[in-house]
């Protein structure tokens, strides 16, 4: 591992002028996977600016929504009583996303910017364009089940691995930061990129900018909620297909729908078209399987990905025949 200076930040405006002074600063929250990246000198910060205590609260907004700082646990976030009641899909989310152990140190804001889990990405022997631009992939014929089956490049298939953002996405978040230029609001949707010929360009974050917090608006449907994750084992692992939903029904038609995949793409990957789909429709497992396919419509399987369109078809027809079945009708 790479030497680096270690200094915490008492507030926000210092934190973003403390790693304004060093183009190769890092912000350290819980480090969970910042620190497994330096070790493997694929991170190699000169200076690291603590931030862990900032912004550490959860609050009700005016709206009925919440508002959460970006040092807040994700252990707090999960079992929070207002998120509990009001968006179960996240506190679903974030405890199939890690070990205690992991949760307890993490924070929503860390989760944000955790990068993939690529095995060519954690391998310096590999090509990777995301760690060494314009370098190659070597996933693209490589061992790629884990990789990505949606808005994915010749340049890129990794997927990005929150399980946390996947239940943000479908939830409608917004994220609120702060730079030298000031404060600035990003919808969840637009703060990560797709690869493109710039993997290595993950998110719409600047080098000199703060995640202070996230909102979720209010969204009374939400409490009819569900995070399904499928994978390899039980234990803690990486999505290879996860779904997060909330679901309204009115007299037998779909009135509100909100829906998010990971594990499939280099974003979490809000579901727009399927969310067209279901808007509207008699809400039946025959209108959720067209959904699914109009969402899949445009997916491309690898060597040893190509399993993950009709596991994720399924899995979307699942989750909403589950919420169809316990609670979204009114």
């Amino acid at each position: 591992m790479k030497n680096f200076t270690y200094s915490r930040a008492e507030n926000a405006e210092a934190a973003v002028s403390l790693i304004s002074q060093n183009g190769h600063a890092k912000f350290l929250g819980g480090g969970t996977n910042l620190v497994d990246l330096m070790r493997e000198n694929i991170e190699q910060p000169d200076a690291l600016v603590d931030v862990t205590q900032l912004s550490n609260e959860i609050v009700e907004t005016a709206d009925g929504g919440i508002k959460i700082g970006a040092a807040v646990k994700n252990t707090a976030l999960a079992n929070n009583k207002l998120v509990r009641e009001r968006f179960p899909v996240l506190t679903q989310a974030i405890l199939f996303g890690a070990s205690g152990q992991i949760r307890n140190m993490a924070t929503v804001g860390g989760n944000l910017l955790q990068r993939t889990r690529c095995y060519y990405f954690y391998d310096d022997a590999a090509r990777c364009n995301k760690r060494e631009p314009n370098s190659g992939c070597d996933a693209l014929e490589g061992f790629n089940r884990i990789h990505a089956i949606l808005g994915a490049s010749d340049s890129c298939i990794a997927t990005h691995p929150s399980d946390m953002c996947v239940a943000l996405a479908a939830l409608d978040a917004k994220i609120f930061v702060v730079g030298k230029t000031g404060e600035r609001e990003i919808a969840f949707d637009d703060f990560h990129h797709l690869p493109g010929n710039t993997p290595h360009l993950e998110t719409d974050l600047q080098p000199d900018e703060l995640i202070t917090s996230i909102e979720i608006p209010a969204l009374d449907f939400a409490k009819n909620s569900l995070y399904r994750k499928v994978r390899d084992r039980a234990s803690y692992t990486f999505a290879l297909v996860s779904v997060a939903a909330a679901l309204e029904i009115e007299n037998n038609s779909v009135k509100n729908v909100r829906l998010a995949l990971g594990g499939v793409a280099h974003k979490p990957w809000r579901a727009f078209a399927a969310e067209k789909v279901l808007t509207g429709a008699e809400a039946t497992a025959e209108t959720f399987r067209r959904a699914a396919e109009e969402e899949l419509k445009d997916a491309k399987g690898f060597a040893h990905n190509s399993f993950k369109i009709e596991l994720a078809k399924r899995t979307i027809v699942g989750v909403l025949n589950e919420l169809t079945e316990t609670g979204g009708a009114r």
